[in-house]
């Protein structure tokens, strides 16, 4: 990708709050009739690998940023507690993932390695014991780096994980303040080159623009010290300030935020910066060393996108455990319930902490399909695409879309052809905004997202 062509016009017209389509229809569609009998009958269909993702929600401090489903708490015990719980969920789960292959398991929260080395051992043997790891399964969590020690990041690489993931968001200590997560940046170093030293296959750095008091220079030099530190993924994510949603987050000012223009500057220091030091533009949020799994997917063809982000494995293959977490397989969504006391409450009445869910139609496997390929590769092959879903006519079939579609092409953020549609690279850092013109149901619920940058 060139670097961005940067039009405060363009700015203005397209910044619309969407979603950022881990799945299509989003979460928002799922409702409480969901039946239970769908996740045993979706699961008893013929499945020939799977990811595995289980949210671990404690942390000991809480980031006043922070919109994930988390407990903060400095009572180690209680993730005694929720291991006892998981295990009953997978207990659950075994016997209809029998004979499925898992080749990705991810942890994610939440903090966790709030987990000590013991509990992380025990999370381990747990996931071995009832489920089917494929030998060269990706095996991949998120580390806060003030809850990781070197001890345990070699712990972790001696439990078989391969890839790592250190929450970094910025070296600024004012920005560090106000979002109440302050970290030295020699101990990033130290872990990040540890490591490498240790041999995981693939590090990545999260950092986060549009955070209170981030201004040009600083933001510049987190910046370049994530490109010194040399990590083979960067995740480049944009702050959703939502206050009415997330209670912790009332407690940074709206005044401390960088205004709309200063925002949108710092996403394009970070995104130009990266891609000239190498990096391949994976798509909205994410870079990756040319030779990493990502880029090399995305070149293949062969780049999806699920709840986890963009992915190498299946976005419509994974099973979700823990609270509020989310599974879809074949076409059928479903998420456990958010809060742990009612979690808790179903694993020990023997049920599947379940509190919603959602079966695609046709059309949304179609609408589903279209955008995938849209945000991980910006461009469709319109005869295949009809070929395979029995289209007759995509500009029929898609006519209310491509109305809203003729400002992007007029802009020259997409081109259509009698063969293809074609994100262009200037159209690139609006691929949701071109996304929402296929959603058949944003407009139902279209301010409970954020803005697209």
């Amino acid at each position: 990708m060139n670097t961005l062509l940067w039009d405060p016009e363009l700015i203005a017209k397209y910044n619309i709050n969407g979603p950022r389509y881990t799945s299509y229809p989003t979460a928002l569609a799922m409702d409480k009739s969901f039946s239970h009998q769908m996740i045993y009958k979706t699961l008893s269909a013929s499945l020939s690998e799977l990811s595995l993702y289980i949210h671990l929600p404690f942390c000991h401090k809480l980031c006043y940023y922070c919109g994930c489903n988390k407990v903060i708490t400095r009572h180690q015990n209680k993730a005694d507690d929720y291991l006892d719980a998981l295990e009953k969920e997978m207990e659950m789960y075994s016997p209809l993932l029998k004979g499925r292959l898992i080749n990705q398991v991810h942890l994610g929260g939440g903090t966790p390695t709030f987990l000590t080395e013991q509990q992380l051992s025990r999370l381990m043997r747990l996931i071995h014991r009832h489920f089917a790891l494929n030998q060269d399964a990706e095996i991949s969590i998120e580390i806060d780096p003030r809850s990781c020690s070197d001890e345990k990041l070699a712990h972790l690489k001696a439990l078989g994980f391969n890839r790592v993931s250190f929450g970094v968001q910025d070296l600024d200590e004012k920005v560090q303040i106000a979002i109440n997560r302050v970290q030295d940046v020699d101990l990033i170093r130290r872990q990040v080159k540890l490591s490498k030293e240790l041999g995981f296959e693939s590090v990545n750095l999260d950092i986060i623009y549009g955070l209170p008091h981030q201004q040009t220079n600083s933001f510049a030099e987190t910046v370049e010290e994530i490109v010194r530190l040399d990590p083979d993924r960067i995740s480049l994510f944009s702050y959703a300030h939502l206050p009415d949603r997330f209670a912790s987050q009332r407690k940074i000012p709206q005044s401390s935020l960088p205004d709309a223009p200063l925002k949108l500057e710092l996403m394009q220091i970070a995104i130009n910066r990266f891609v000239e030091a190498g990096y391949q533009f994976i798509g909205m949020d994410h870079f990756a060393k040319p030779h990493d799994s990502l880029a090399q997917a995305q070149k293949s063809g062969q780049l999806q996108r699920n709840f986890q982000g963009y992915t190498t494995s299946g976005q419509d293959a994974l099973v979700g455990l823990g609270v509020s977490s989310i599974s879809q397989v074949n076409g059928v969504l479903w998420q456990n319930t958010k809060e742990l006391p009612e979690y808790y409450a179903a694993i020990t009445s023997n049920a599947i902490p379940v509190e919603k869910g959602f079966c695609l139609n046709l059309d949304d496997k179609i609408r589903a399909e279209l955008i995938s390929q849209l945000i991980c590769h910006f461009e469709l092959d319109l005869k295949a695409f009809c070929t395979k879903w029995s289209v007759k006519d995509f500009m029929l079939y898609f006519a209310d879309a491509m109305q809203k579609l003729k400002p992007f092409i007029s802009d020259g953020l997409v081109h259509v052809s009698a063969g293809h549609l074609r994100v262009t690279d200037k159209g690139r850092l609006w691929v949701r905004s071109i996304c929402a013109c296929f959603d058949f149901y944003l407009a139902q619920g279209q301010q409970s997202y954020s803005k697209v940058v």
